[in-house]
């Protein structure tokens, strides 16, 4: 299955110096590595149910993900404190 997931995507992720990501790094990488058996496993974004992201909540991260090609592809993490903005018809290919 192609994608950034699991132990590589949690490794780049602390490279970049975020150190309270430390703290929730191997959470993280167990929940994302699940997902190359169970893709549809995360849930479908509650804000924008019509677009084709998922997400898997690693306290008090929010992981977005998109299933595509066999390949599950994550796509962007926030702090659940963020509040999502409006997309701009982004991944309705």
């Amino acid at each position: 299955m192609g994608g950034r997931l699991g132990s590589e995507w949690v490794a780049a992720f602390g490279r970049n110096g975020w150190p309270a990501w430390l703290g929730i790094s191997k959470r993280a990488g167990e929940s994302l590595s699940r997902l190359a058996d169970n893709p549809e496993s995360g849930r479908v974004l509650p804000e924008f149910p019509d677009l084709p992201f998922r997400e898997v909540v690693v306290s008090p991260y929010r992981f977005f993900y998109r299933v595509k090609d066999d390949g599950v592809w994550t796509v962007a993490a926030w702090h659940s404190a963020q509040i999502p903005g409006d997309p701009e018809d982004v991944g309705r290919d």
